[in-house]
C-alpha cells in the first residue's frame, strides 16, 4: 500500500497517442506528426567542369637586391617593409675615386677640345695635314668616351628599386663593405599574384589561355578567381602533367608568396542543367529517389542521374524545374507524411568535379 499512489498515477496516465511519440512530437505547438525540414526550389544552373589540383602563390615580380659594384655603403634610403616606386634610390656606395677620375677627365677633354679648335683653323688654311687634324679630333672623342664610361660606373654605386614592390628583411647597415654577392634585401611586387600548379596530361586539350580558375590558400576561406595566362609547351615525362600558371588580382596583398593553394580550373561548361545537392539524395534497391512538397506533403520521386560533384550530382530526369525539393530532415518524413518547412535554402551554380 505504501506504494499505492504511484501505482495509481501510473495506472491513470493515458497512453500516448500516435503521431506524438518521441522524434516526432510537435514543438510550439506545431501539427502533430509534421517533419520539419528544409527545402530547395529547384531551378536550371549554370554546370562547369572543373579539375581539381594544387598549387604554389607566386608573387608577379621579385628580385634579390645587390650592388653591380664593390664599395662602403654611405647612405641608406628605405627602411625593411617599405613600398617604393620604380626607381627609388635605396642606397650609396662610396664613389669619391670615380669622381676625381670624372674630373680629371673634364679637365682633359677641355683642353683637348682647345686643341682640336685650334687644328680645325691651321686645316682650314692648309698650315696642316688631315691626319693631324683628325688625330686632335679623335682625341677629344676617346677623352669623352671615358667620361661616358665613368659616368656609368658612377651610376652603379648607386642601387634604385627596378620595379615597385615591397621591400623585405635589410640585411645591410650603413657602413658596410659590400660586393655584387651581398645580398641587401628582397623586393617584390604581389600585385597581381600568381599561382603555379599542373594538372594531368589527359586534360591538355582542354586547357588554354584564359581558362578561369578559383582557389583558396591556407590562411582563408575566401575563394580567389584567376585566369591562365601560360601553359608549359611540354608535358613533364615524370610525371605526365602539364605545368602552367594563372594571375589574379591582389590589391589588397592578402595573396602571399609560397601560400599553398586548392585550385578549381574550368575546362569546360555543360550549359544548364538541375543539379541537387547530395545529402537530398536517398539511395534505394531500385535506384534513387528524393522528396518533393506537394500540398504541404512529401511525396517520393525516382530520378535518374548524370554527373556526380563533390557535393552535388546532376538530375537528367525526375523532377523538374520549381519543383520543391527536401534537403535536410529527410529521416523524419514519410511518404505523403505532412511537413513543415523550416527554412528555403538558396541554389548556388554547381561545379561538377572530374578525377584526376
Amino acid at each position: 500500500m505504501v506504494f499505492y499512489p504511484r501505482l495509481k498515477e501510473y495506472f491513470d496516465t493515458p497512453p500516448p497517442t500516435e503521431g506524438k511519440a518521441a522524434g516526432n512530437a510537435p514543438a510550439g505547438g506545431k501539427g502533430p506528426g509534421k517533419a520539419i525540414v528544409s527545402v530547395m526550389v529547384i531551378e536550371p544552373t549554370s554546370l562547369d567542369d572543373v579539375v581539381k589540383t594544387t598549387g604554389t602563390v607566386l608573387a608577379n615580380e621579385e628580385v634579390e637586391i645587390r650592388s653591380e659594384v664593390s664599395g662602403k655603403i654611405t647612405n641608406l634610403y628605405f627602411k625593411e617593409g617599405q613600398v617604393v616606386q620604380r626607381g627609388a634610390l635605396l642606397l650609396r656606395i662610396n664613389d669619391d675615386d670615380l669622381q676625381a677620375q670624372l674630373k680629371k677627365f673634364e679637365y682633359n677633354k677641355k683642353l683637348a677640345e682647345d686643341n682640336e679648335a685650334r687644328q680645325r683653323r691651321l686645316l682650314e688654311i692648309e698650315a696642316i695635314s688631315q691626319r693631324e687634324y683628325e688625330i686632335s679630333l679623335t682625341s677629344v672623342r676617346t677623352i669623352e668616351a671615358d667620361i661616358e664610361n665613368i659616368k656609368a660606373q658612377i651610376a652603379k654605386t648607386s642601387v634604385r628599386a627596378p620595379f615597385s614592390g615591397k621591400l623585405g628583411l635589410r640585411y645591410v647597415s650603413e657602413g658596410s663593405y659590400i660586393s655584387p654577392t651581398t645580398r641587401i634585401s628582397t623586393l617584390t611586387n604581389t600585385n597581381p599574384a600568381k599561382v603555379e600548379f599542373s594538372v594531368p596530361a589527359k586534360y591538355a586539350d582542354a586547357i588554354r589561355n584564359g581558362s578561369r580558375i578559383e582557389f583558396q590558400v591556407e590562411s582563408s576561406e575566401r575563394k580567389h578567381e584567376g585566369r591562365v595566362y601560360a601553359v608549359d609547351p611540354k608535358i613533364d615525362p615524370q610525371t605526365r602533367t602539364l605545368q602552367m600558371r594563372a594571375t589574379s588580382p591582389n590589391p589588397s596583398g592578402t595573396l602571399l608568396p609560397g601560400a599553398f593553394a586548392r585550385i578549381e580550373l574550368v575546362i569546360g561548361n555543360k550549359g544548364t542543367a538541375i543539379t541537387i545537392p547530395n545529402e537530398a539524395l536517398i539511395p534505394e534497391q531500385q535506384g534513387h529517389k528524393v522528396y518533393l512538397v506537394k500540398n504541404g506533403k512529401a511525396a517520393s520521386r525516382m530520378v535518374e542521374l548524370g554527373t556526380r560533384g563533390e557535393r552535388s550530382v546532376e538530375i537528367v530526369s525526375g523532377i523538374s524545374a520549381g519543383d520543391t525539393l527536401i534537403v535536410t530532415g529527410i529521416l523524419q518524413v514519410k511518404p505523403e507524411g505532412p511537413v513543415e518547412v523550416r527554412e528555403v535554402i538558396n541554389q548556388e551554380t554547381q561545379k561538377l568535379a572530374l578525377q584526376p
